[in-house]
């Protein structure tokens, strides 16, 4: 499997609050969930936003797979995802599962997976699923600490990076990749593989190829 992380951050590396990237963004991600057979996004950010995982035609596809990754196993079953099918899989850890299948019922199918530590879920579980539906790209939509662990468990193969032209400041705000302690020792090697000017926004498009650990 690929798996691609993609978000959109100001010039002073945040991905927080929403509203950073433009329309032209917007377009990118939505053509790349096009390229792509499933999303993954972490429960922090389906809290703070209300994702649906449109394509550029603003259809949800009924063949594409949509999928949240939970720790606590607090989603909010309201948001718009839980309303039509293709309902989402949720991942979460062994004692949750059961707790939130009941509670979602038919609106989504719940998945435990293993640890890697107590702040850890084992990606490479989530990832094997995945694959046996079919999922050959798949494409992460953040949040930080999803984008960080993903690294860490060297699971990611491109980073698809919009530079939004706008700084921030803030450091409540998430940055692209959060975690407690650097991936490697110290850094994670990326090899440019693309990038493009978008002069009517100012955004910078990069892709980078990542390195991965032997």
């Amino acid at each position: 499997m690929q798996t691609y992380i993609i978000c959109v951050q100001t010039l002073c590396g945040k991905i927080t609050p929403a509203g950073i990237g433009s329309s032209k963004d917007r377009h990118h991600l939505e053509r790349w969930r096009e390229l792509t057979d499933a999303t993954l996004l972490g429960a922090g950010s389906l809290r703070e936003a209300d994702p649906e995982f449109r394509i550029t035609s603003g259809e949800v596809p009924d063949n594409r797979i949509r999928a949240i990754i939970t720790m606590s196993g607090h989603i909010p079953a309201d948001k718009k995802i839980f309303s039509q099918p293709p309902y989402p899989l949720i991942f979460t850890k062994k004692e949750v599962a059961p707790r939130l299948s009941e509670s979602l019922g038919k609106r989504a199918k719940v998945f435990p997976v293993g640890m890697l530590s107590p702040q850890e879920l084992d990606l490479g579980d989530v990832t094997q699923i995945l694959e046996a539906r079919g999922v050959r790209k798949l494409l992460i939509e953040g949040g930080g600490r999803l984008n960080y662990y993903a690294l860490k468990q060297n699971l990611v193969d491109k980073l698809i990076i919009t530079i939004a032209p706008k700084l921030l400041g803030a450091n409540k705000e998430t940055p692209l990749i959060n975690g407690p302690a650097e991936i490697r020792n110290p850094f994670v090697h990326l090899e440019l593989e693309s990038s493009h000017v978008e002069h009517s926004t100012g955004e910078l498009f990069v892709t980078y190829k990542v390195i991965k650990k032997e």
